[in-house]
């Protein structure tokens, strides 16, 4: 057995991800023998002691049959509705699949939004150890009956590979569609199965796909998700979820992305993957280098501009002076506070506006770099 994939066998917390379209049939219904195919695999893991969180897809797929629609809807309103029946249904799927092995699920439905403020994501962290230590299977979804781009972009990939480094995972499985990554399209002769990624230079040439009729992801998703993991120290495994057994046994099944980072501060690593700014602060070229170089808090005296429209505590956009965004942060003030700010000194502001405008506008603790993302 390969060392690397040696860590997926061994692991004593496993963060698995699966896809609609592993778990439902082209006309939206749930595969109920797909599913139990899948429990099985999960149930035998549990049962040896392993703890399984398990990021499914598949509500707003789910929701197809029982509306009466043939394909995805593209109005997003539809799409919400189909994840409120679908969820229904996914979970009792789930439920009773998990019940022929003695074992109970949790539902727990979240969203980038509701993950960005550090007292949601810490109340996130406790009720998902706490449903561990209690012996349940955690089943995490996008909360998509409310959420608006994550139904879009298909972010679930994102998102177990944030509730891996969330949970202190040993390790991220992605069950796909497809058994691992190739150099191009899988279904032309000749692809080539990447079976290791080190680096982004095994990604080189690489040519990503998108997702199908029924899902949203597609491998471009997978290999951002790999990034986020394997950067925060979690190694990823990406293959077809009729492999799942393979996988966490171990064998060289998929494409493995080893992890080559330290663990962040999860807060951070949500603000650099699972927000997007609600607005920006143009900044001179003296506060990007304190900003990015010396990692400083952002003070009002190196903001040349403001736009969009946020409030205190909301994420934005850190832009240098050609417009390339090079960092987000969580901003002290409201949109409408700071333009009189701009380009004055702290000491100026508590003078003449009052004690309480003596601080920066983003502390350097609330700072996330992106200008390798860029």
């Amino acid at each position: 057995m390969d060392v690397a994939r040696d860590w997926i066998h061994t692991a004593s917390r496993l963060v698995v991800k699966v896809g609609s379209s592993s778990l439902t049939t082209a006309q939206g219904m749930i595969d109920v023998d797909r599913v139990d195919a899948l429990v099985d695999v999960l149930a035998a893991r549990r049962v040896a002691g392993t703890q399984i969180v398990l990021v499914s897809s598949g509500a707003i797929a789910a929701g197809l049959g029982p509306l009466g629609l043939s394909s995805r809807p593209r109005d997003l309103a539809t799409q919400q509705a189909a994840a409120s029946v679908g969820q229904g249904v996914l979970v009792a799927r789930y439920t009773s699949s998990f019940a022929r092995y003695g074992l109970r699920v949790g539902q727990v439905l979240l969203t980038a939004d509701d993950m960005m403020r550090r007292s949601h994501h810490i109340n996130a962290q406790r009720t998902l150890s706490r449903l561990l230590e209690l012996g349940i299977v955690p089943v995490i979804n996008e909360n998509d009956t409310v959420a608006t781009d994550e139904i879009r972009f298909g972010d679930n990939d994102r998102l177990a590979a944030l509730v891996a480094h969330l949970t202190r995972a040993d390790a991220l499985v992605l069950l796909s569609d497809v058994d691992a990554l190739y150099d191009g399209d899988p279904r032309r002769l000749g692809a080539r199965r990447i079976g290791d990624v080190r680096g982004p230079e095994d990604l080189i040439g690489v040519e990503l796909g998108k997702g199908g009729a029924v899902g949203t992801g597609g491998m471009i998703t997978k290999v951002q998700a790999a990034r986020i993991a394997t950067g925060a120290g979690v190694p990823v495994v990406l293959t077809a979820a009729a492999h799942a057994a393979q996988a966490l046994a171990g064998s060289d099944v998929g494409t493995y992305f080893h992890p080559g980072g330290r663990h962040p501060g999860t807060r951070l690593l949500w603000l650099a993957h699972a927000t997007t700014g609600r607005g920006r602060l143009h900044l001179d070229p003296g506060a990007v280098e304190a900003v990015v170089s010396r990692r400083k808090s952002l003070l009002p005296a190196g903001v040349t501009a403001v736009d969009g429209d946020f409030a205190a505590g909301d994420p934005v956009d850190l832009c240098g002076p050609r417009g390339r965004v090079v960092a987000r942060g969580l901003v002290n003030f409201d949109a409408t506070e700071i333009p009189e700010l701009l380009g004055r000194s702290t000491w100026e502001l508590a003078t003449s506006l009052g004690p309480e405008y003596e601080r920066e506008l983003i502390h350097r603790d609330d700072i996330v770099i992106l200008e390798s993302h860029h």
